[in-house]
């Protein structure tokens, strides 16, 4: 076949057309890849147009031949080369394709993301490729499937260091009207650092029974291999969760939170504030219930130079409620008053001496918000040294009249100390050190004893013992905003027992806050548009959310 020597431009994209005389026309050129017809007028311009517009990857496939072809002579690259932008390679379209699936299971996005055109159009610009292409959905189940894998071994290897592990369970019923169980674990490592993350959300279909529950949080504790390390194990005071605690062979520690807020309620049954607190619901109602009252009381609220804010109506389920509805109407009383009295109502007007008794249960409800959002807030840890005072030693101890500012600390209480000098000799193993085994004790040392007229080696064990709380005792006081875990991380070589017993106690929250979160968490993955999520990509979506996030944290 004889050589084709068509004229043509931009290294042989194009070639002039030619005539059936044999002759080619100077003002026309044929593309190569389309052979789409266009005109030439001595400039390149609108054919480069053409390749970028519609034959960027075949252009570069045949720059690379040509550049493979002609290896012998080396050549700088032109502008037009060099501005021209590079498909993304197999290597970074793996990154991407880890970095969506991290992302999606991260901050509990559907997994149908990957179909929008939106986002593929801004990765496209990103990258300079417009001919890249998002993963397809069973690429990123495939991925996320691996990723839990990977995540789950690393969660694995963490509680299979832990010395002590405490657990929090609670139920929770999703949109679909499916119930699961949650349980999150606690524990705190070798450098007093403490780490708190999902064991798991699992789908149940019996009934909630206390041995059905027990049964799951024994099977919980079975998976993941820590039935032997589990010490404390943290639920609400419902009756069959409480049955089910006792069942187990763990500490059962109940919510604080949650006994604090069933002591308010049962204390309004029997208080005077039932009138005054009806009326407030009722008026918060008559300005929820319609969209015009609420209008009219955001323009009065401005009028008087006040924020516009909504009123709060309180639920016997959600915390300090009742605290936030009384301070709203006393905070926007005048505004109040002046659009009830525009308005058609027949409500019960709030009078002088019912906001005074409302600001006396504000007084009184002030300390219980302290309370509540110091054991559940997001620092929740720094409060736990709290727990074995007001859930472990108070009931075994069985003391109804004992200061919490004392016992927070261990100090200035004789029961504590009797009840922990006897925890010390009897309860608590010895810490298992990671240096060399003592000797031990020489035969000459035992016979002194004996001679000295000691029955046996526990009054040595218990005067090691004295010794040590009564180092303890000489420690400086610490501020109460003061982490305990930063302190026993200063302190842990001076006190090898107690900071034995302190890792123990100190992994345990004093609320189960923990599940709380993390059923809100399971909401934002199990939405009406995802109802129909198996239950076994719930807890892989659920338990990523949480442990990407723990992980940002550390």
């Amino acid at each position: 076949m004889a050589e084709d020597r068509t004229p043509g431009l931009l290294n042989g994209k194009f070639r002039f057309k030619k005539l059936p005389d044999g002759s080619f026309d100077k003002t026309k050129v044929v593309c190569t890849f389309c052979s789409d017809e266009l005109s030439f007028h001595r400039s390149t311009t609108s054919l480069k147009y053409h390749l970028r517009a519609k034959h960027i990857l075949a252009d570069v496939r045949k720059d690379a031949s040509a550049a493979t072809a002609s290896t012998s002579r080396a050549r700088q690259r032109t502008l037009a080369e060099c501005s021209r932008p590079t498909p993304v390679n197999k290597t970074t379209s793996a990154k991407l394709t880890n970095s969506i699936t991290k992302w999606i299971a991260k901050d509990c996005r559907p997994i149908s993301i990957v179909q929008d055109r939106g986002l593929q159009d801004i990765i496209q610009i990103a990258t300079g490729d417009l001919s890249y292409q998002l993963p397809s959905r069973g690429t990123i189940v495939t991925r996320m499937h691996e990723l839990y894998d990977s995540e789950k071994a690393k969660k694995l290897s963490q509680l299979s260091e832990g010395t002590f592990i405490a657990l929090t369970g609670d139920h929770w019923t999703s949109v679909s009207n499916q119930n699961y169980l949650g349980v999150t674990a606690h524990l705190v490592d070798d450098n007093w650092h403490l780490h708190s993350f999902t064991l798991g959300v699992l789908k149940t279909e019996e009934r909630h029974f206390a041995e059905a529950c027990a049964s799951q949080f024994l099977d919980v504790a079975n998976e993941w291999e820590i039935t032997d390390k589990v010490t404390t194990i943290g639920t609400d005071s419902a009756p069959n969760m409480t049955a089910a605690a006792r069942s187990l062979p763990f500490e059962h520690i109940p919510c604080v939170a949650h006994i604090i807020q069933r002591v308010i309620a049962m204390a309004f049954r029997d208080s005077g504030f039932d009138s005054v607190l009806a009326k407030c619901r009722k008026i918060v109602g008559h300005f929820k219930h319609s969209p015009a009252n609420t209008a009219e009381l955001k323009a009065l609220q401005v009028s008087h130079g006040l924020a516009e804010e909504s009123l709060v109506q309180d639920v016997p389920t959600r915390w300090n409620s009742t605290l936030e509805m009384i301070r709203r109407l006393q905070h926007n009383k005048d505004p109040v008053s002046a659009a009830l009295a525009q308005q058609k109502h027949k409500l019960a007007m709030l009078t002088s001496a019912d906001y005074d008794r409302l600001a006396k249960l504000e007084t009184l409800l002030e300390p219980c918000r302290y309370i509540t959002e110091l054991l559940g807030g997001e620092k929740y840890v720094s409060c736990s040294v709290v727990l074995p005072a007001l859930c472990h030693l108070l009931r075994t101890m069985e003391v109804s009249d004992v200061d919490p500012a004392y016992i927070v600390r261990f100090r200035q209480r004789g029961e504590v100390w009797q009840k922990l000098s006897v925890m010390l000799k009897d309860g608590e193993p010895a810490p298992q050190s990671s240096g060399a085994v003592e000797d031990p004790e020489p035969p000459k040392k035992k016979m002194a004893l004996l001679m000295m007229g000691s029955e046996s080696e526990s009054d040595d064990e218990a005067v090691s013992t004295d010794k040590c709380l009564e180092r303890y005792k000489g420690e400086p006081y610490a501020s109460i905003d003061t982490c305990p875990l930063q302190w026993w991380s200063a302190h842990s070589g001076a006190h090898p027992k107690l900071a034995h017993m302190a890792k123990r106690y100190l992994a345990t929250p004093a609320s189960t806050v923990p599940c709380e979160r993390l059923f809100s968490l399971a909401g934002h993955i199990v939405q009406k548009k995802r109802s129909a999520l198996s239950s076994e990509n719930v807890n892989k979506l659920v338990c990523l959310s949480n442990w990407l996030k723990e992980e940002d944290v550390v």
